[in-house]
């Protein structure tokens, strides 16, 4: 076979494997295209919202006791220009990173030795098993015990939230590495310093912001809801306040606004996570 025949058959057979490979299909899709269905489920879910709570529909649901989305709208001006709202603002977000990095760094060291002491599994194991089903936000009446003020009870909470997560994700992914690599170093002549630092923290990192991805949802969760039970300033705590004054725009606006700042925090973890861990390969989607 001559090399025309040679290269015509290869490009023949490449493109009949990218034309039945879905993957080389989703990797062709135009970003802008993906970006503008996700724009449009959105907007489609704010229209039917306007025009169900418009209408004063009753179908089962009674979407007539909901405020309409101009209300919502009207009301969210309203607080943007309250400097009470800022207020709450940096006070949860100075709650929730302030437990999450706590969580972040203990989770991490305890699930690292979790996985790599067998002593230390063995005292502790049992501990955080039984604990690990037991929910933040019912750990409120020991943090109210436990600490003198509100403040250090509700970021306490938050860091129980997101403890667990992320010690869960470091212990599997220390476990899930291959023996082959620590062999490797230490036949090379390297030492417990030399495997901790070269094979076990660059090979458990996709697990770590896994676990962290998943840690700073539920932290966002407790501490609105800490917010609530005892908290004095904070989004959760003003949601609450006006839903007891029957404030139901208000109510709608510290919904959004929680679950905008959730959007953006966990974000910024994975846009960590796909910057530290660039190292890996990935699709052209990813």
């Amino acid at each position: 076979m001559t090399t025309l025949q040679q290269s015509t058959v290869l490009v023949d057979t490449e493109a009949a494997v990218e034309e039945h490979d879905p993957v080389s299909t989703r990797r062709r899709t135009s970003p802008w295209r993906s970006r503008l269905v996700r724009v449009t489920s959105v907007v489609a879910a704010i229209v039917a919202w306007q025009l169900l709570t418009a209408n004063d529909v009753r179908v089962w649901l009674r979407f007539d006791t909901l405020p309409t989305v101009t209300d919502v709208v009207s009301a969210f001006g309203t607080q943007l220009q309250s400097d009470l709202f800022y207020l709450d603002l940096g006070q949860s977000l100075i709650r929730i990173l302030s437990g999450f990095g706590l969580a972040t760094v203990v989770g991490v060291a305890t699930g690292i030795a979790l996985g790599r002491s067998e002593l230390f599994a063995d005292v502790l194991g049992p501990l955080t098993e039984l604990a690990r089903p037991i929910p933040a936000i019912a750990v409120v009446p020991v943090a109210i015990l436990l600490f003198p003020s509100d403040e250090a009870g509700i970021v306490f909470i938050t860091f129980v939230a997101a403890f667990f997560p992320i010690m869960v994700s470091t212990r599997h992914a220390v476990r899930a590495l291959p023996t082959l690599w620590e062999d490797s170093v230490r036949t090379l002549g390297g030492g417990r310093w030399d495997v901790l630092s070269r094979v076990v923290l660059p090979g458990i990192l996709p697990g770590v912001f896994g676990g962290l991805s998943v840690g700073i949802g539920v932290a966002w969760i407790c501490v609105i809801s800490a917010e609530m039970i005892s908290g004095r300033l904070g989004v959760g705590y003003r949601t609450w306040q006006a839903y007891t004054i029957v404030d139901y725009p208000g109510v709608f606006v510290g919904m959004i606004t929680i679950g905008i700042l959730g959007f953006a925090t966990s974000g910024a973890v994975e846009l960590l996570g796909r910057r530290v861990t660039r190292w890996l390969p990935r699709g052209e989607r990813a």
